[in-house]
């Protein structure tokens, strides 16, 4: 019998005691002789268990901090004096400490050393610090490639195995592309282990470099036919990551549909396998997979999906859904069945298995219910409307995500038979919601509303709602579309203000939406307010002018209220001077703000105040009520209820129309109105030119400080004339503009030229300087050349 090495005596650590084996030659002899020695001459460092416990019995982050850099300052020195012996305990111990946060950068070169060691446990921490240390953005990563090639080439499995898993960690482009052929080859190898490691390994390199995947295409198809689960779930996996990423791929393996659904039905017929069983489910990773690549393959192919329809409907009929097993099968299949070509019946049953989600007890299962039916509410509305009771219960539910994704559903599933139900819910909904949810849940229901109305009353008294229930966290979108539809909705006005202020006299506190929303509607529609009948406000009388001011005194003087709050109820108030007979008092309010500290409400107060002044014979006109506003609609779909009374009418397409519309381009690039100064210098006129309007001509030339025009009858030369021969420096840089659409499109319309020549123009004429404009057509060309002379009778002439 050979003897041992006892502990007593021997200078090796009882981990690394021999039996002394004959076969041990000289070499290996003396290299044991040599780690002995090596380890009598330096201290033995402290192990990782040590480590651990030393820094988990740290009371303070500056302890902590001083065992790891004392432990890091030992490493460095060992690392210096290479050390050999204990450089697979070092770098487990830097490892740790990289875990914790602190930099071990400098453990990298260590890390390739132990890699290129014959031992399997050096070889087994390089690799593994290679993984968390190196990445493609360090150089380094590239010196392991030759040691990577070896050891794919090694006999020992567990060594390949090592070398698969780091390349598909860390593997670069450059590198993917060099150990790409041995990935393919070793994919082929007679091992299931290495089969299974390859096939993982290939699927990090074609997500990082998609055009290695033909090399792979051979190596994959045989992957399916495999008896080892193992190799069978990773050869799934690399398929599904081919199909999404290449579409010729997808059509290529579509032929493989018939054996995914072989194995399917295999896996769910199959009797009990101690090997694969999870809590009386068969190998439910390999289900999941294969139902994924089957949802992959069957999108818009009719025929793939057709040949998994049943197999799907078994699967979704035969699962055990008491564990979260069975449930994770089933949200599988659920998802495969919504995004294929799948029948009627069947998309009524995966709608019907996300019902009974909604009933479950885990919260995580009512949310991926809930987040599927959101997704698949579109194909199949009819199917979810089913289940929309239990879907607004889960908006009471305490968990914050099931309450998101049961609102957005919510919105989905509102339609013209149940927007009253819909939104009444919503509404109580959004009164108890939490902060974060009332502005997307006001700003929802303002949409629904809008688009699905019964009519403009019960819209009207849901945004009023909104702007009640919301405070303060309502869009400015809200508050805009509330006032469009108020100034659209004429038979509507007189109640919607009363409402408001009704409202606004309750509580104004921390509802400045409400408050801006209800003082322009008073400030347009006051005199209706203090009018209201019965109809309007059947519960009590309407408020007085007094109490419409003393509640604009309280909103003004709250400290509470934001400045541009207080600026929409001045302007308010202002308008309610020429609407309320009692005047003074508010013109004592507006005054107030004359000395403000806020440099907008002063200026306003300023402003306002010299209407009641000298300029009191303006405010009538000034403040008249604004033109109901227009409100465009997309389609006939959105349009709420009942059509406004007072329509906006399109204006006729006459050709008179079209000839007013080119002529009076100037005006409108210049903000003039269609009724004002004729500018067709061009057209021939058959018929006598009527007289312009005065009043809107004189406040044009105002405006371009010209002189008035003559109150007689002119011709179209004339007309031009006055503009041009006035000395209008203001017309010179519009003119000179040649980019202008004016120029090149409709006042010079080239069909027009051909027909009179066009004059010269004469712009400027003043103090020496002349200048003139003259127009030329390009023969046989839609284009106009315009020539500029400008003579200085002073110096000389520059053309």
């Amino acid at each position: 019998m050979y003897p041992y090495f006892e502990s007593d005596w021997s200078v090796l650590p009882p981990e690394a005691n021999r039996r002394f084996n004959p076969a041990f030659n000289m070499a290996t002899i003396k290299q044991v002789v040599n780690e002995a020695i090596e380890r009598v001459r330096m201290p033995t460092p402290m192990r990782l268990r040590d480590l651990i416990r030393q820094i988990r019995a740290a009371r303070t982050a500056a302890e902590e901090r001083s065992v790891v850099n004392k432990e890091c300052a030992y490493i460095r020195s060992t690392f210096r004096e290479e050390d050999s012996v204990w450089r697979c305990r070092n770098i487990a111990k830097l490892l740790y400490i990289h875990m914790l946060g602190y930099p071990a950068h400098f453990g990298q070169l260590e890390c390739l050393k132990l890699i290129a060691s014959t031992r399997f446990t050096d070889k087994r921490i390089g690799y593994l610090g290679a993984m968390l240390l190196l990445d493609e953005r360090q150089d380094v990563h590239l010196l392991i490639t030759n040691s990577l090639k070896n050891d794919l080439n090694s006999t020992t499995q567990f060594v390949v195995g090592l070398a698969l898993c780091t390349l598909g960690a860390i593997a670069s482009p450059e590198m993917a592309r060099d150990l790409a052929g041995e990935v393919e080859r070793l994919m082929k190898s007679p091992n299931a282990y290495i089969r299974k490691k390859a096939a993982l390994c290939a699927f990090r390199i074609i997500k990082r470099v998609p055009e290695l995947m033909e090399i792979f295409l051979p190596a994959t198809r045989s992957l399916l036919s495999e008896k080892n689960h193992g190799v069978l779930i990773t050869g799934v996996t690399l398929i599904t990551e081919m199909c999404e990423n290449s579409p010729d791929t997808l059509n290529h393996f579509k032929k493989i549909v018939p054996n995914l659904v072989r194995i399917l039905k295999n896996l769910i017929l199959a009797g009990y396998s101690p090997e694969h069983d999870v809590s009386g489910v068969s190998d439910p990773f390999l289900q999941v997979k294969i139902l994924k690549l089957l949802r992959v393959l069957g999108i818009n192919d009719v025929d793939a999906s057709e040949a998994m329809n049943d197999i799907l409907a078994q699967v979704a009929t035969n699962t055990e859904t008491s564990k979260n097993v069975g449930n994770t099968i089933l949200y599988e299949t659920v998802l495969s069945i919504m995004d294929i070509k799948s029948e009627g019946g069947l998309r009524v049953l995966a709608v019907n298995i996300l019902g009974r989600f909604l009933l479950n007890n885990d919260k995580n299962i009512r949310y991926v219910a809930l987040n599927t039916l959101l997704r698949t509410v579109h194909v199949d509305t009819s199917a979810v409307q089913r289940h929309r009771s239990t879907i607004l219960e889960c908006l009471k539910d305490p968990d914050v995500s099931i309450r998101r994704r049961a609102m957005e559903l919510s919105f989905a599933l509102v339609n013209t038979q149940n927007i009253r139900t819909m939104i009444k819910e919503l509404l109580t909904f959004l009164e108890k919601s939490d902060p974060e949810f009332k502005a997307h849940c006001s700003s929802s229901i303002v949409l629904a509303a809008e688009r699905y109305s019964p009519n403009k009353r019960w819209h009207l008294d849901t945004l009023l709602k909104v702007l009640v229930a919301a405070g303060n966290y309502i869009r400015d979108d809200v508050i805009s579309s509330t006032i469009q539809l108020i100034s659209e909705s004429t038979n509507q006005q007189a109640y919607v203000t009363l409402q408001l202020y009704r409202a606004l006299a309750d509580d104004f506190q921390n509802r400045q939406p409400l408050t801006q929303v209800a003082v322009w509607a008073i400030g347009e529609f006051g005199d209706a307010l203090v009018q209201a009948s019965l109809e309007e406000d059947p519960n009590g009388k309407p408020p007085t002018e007094d109490d419409v001011i003393d509640l604009y005194q309280k909103l003004l003087w709250s400290p509470q209220n934001t400045v541009t709050t207080k600026q929409y109820a001045l302007m308010s108030l202002t308008k309610l001077s020429t609407r309320f007979s009692n005047t003074n008092k508010i013109q004592q309010i507006i005054s107030s703000f004359c000395s403000s500290l806020h440099v907008e409400l002063q200026q306003r107060g300023v402003e306002f105040s010299q209407l009641f002044g000298k300029y009191s014979n303006l405010r009538p006109a000034l403040l008249e009520r604004m033109p109901p506003m227009e409100v465009v609609r997309q389609s006939e779909s959105q349009v709420n209820g009942d059509i406004s009374d007072i329509e906006t009418k399109s204006v006729g397409d006459s050709p008179q129309h079209i000839t007013n519309n080119e002529s009076n381009a100037l005006l409108d690039l210049l903000g003039g109105t269609d009724g004002g100064l004729d500018l067709d210098i061009i057209a021939p006129s058959s018929q006598p030119t009527q007289p312009v309007s005065t009043s809107n001509n004189q406040d044009l030339l105002d405006l371009l400080g010209l002189d008035p025009l003559p109150s007689t009858p002119s011709t179209e030369p004339s007309n031009m004339g006055l503009i041009i021969e006035n000395n209008n420096s203001n017309l010179l840089p519009v003119m000179n503009n040649q980019n202008s659409n004016f120029l090149s499109g409709d006042l010079f319309n080239t069909d027009r030229i051909n027909e009179r020549d066009v004059p010269t123009i004469t712009a400027y004429n003043k103090e020496g300087l002349k200048i003139i404009f003259s127009l030329d057509r390009v023969p046989d060309s839609n284009q106009l050349t315009i020539n500029m002379t400008a003579t200085n009778q002073t110096l000389s002439k520059h053309d």
